[in-house]
């Protein structure tokens, strides 16, 4: 090797690795290999602890998340079980129920649907139609 090459080589961050080395193999040596032991138990629960989060939330979201249709306007409309929604085509305030919503009235109201009959369907018994 050429002076060239050494030149070349990048040991920048050598120096923290090794004082960190040193400081564990320092306490180690006393009798204080608890301490780096917590250490690390507290490290891994830091890293763990939002990845368990992050399932956990999404375990949850897949279970209560409702994607179902307006029944007033029949746009698609996204809400959670349980909670209230507005649907963002015709501003009809919703309530998520057993994975469909349901519009939300006031005390006393009493929510029908209705149903368009043709009246050519509709047959007249024979003694009505004279």
């Amino acid at each position: 090797m050429n002076q060239n090459d050494l030149r070349q080589l990048n040991f920048s961050g050598l120096g923290c690795w090794l004082t960190l080395f040193a400081t564990v193999w320092l306490l180690g040596a006393l009798g204080l290999g608890w301490l780096i032991k917590s250490f690390l138990v507290l490290m891994v629960l830091l890293v763990l602890a939002p990845v368990v989060a992050f399932l956990g939330f999404r375990w949850w979201l897949r279970r209560n998340l409702v994607v179902a249709q307006c029944p007033v306007c029949n746009a698609e409309v996204t809400g959670v079980s349980g909670m209230q929604a507005t649907c963002l085509n015709c501003g009809t305030q919703l309530k998520a129920e057993a994975n469909q919503f349901k519009r939300v009235v006031s005390e006393g109201i009493i929510d029908i649907d209705a149903v368009e009959v043709n009246v050519e369907a509709v047959e007249l018994p024979p003694s009505e139609r004279d």
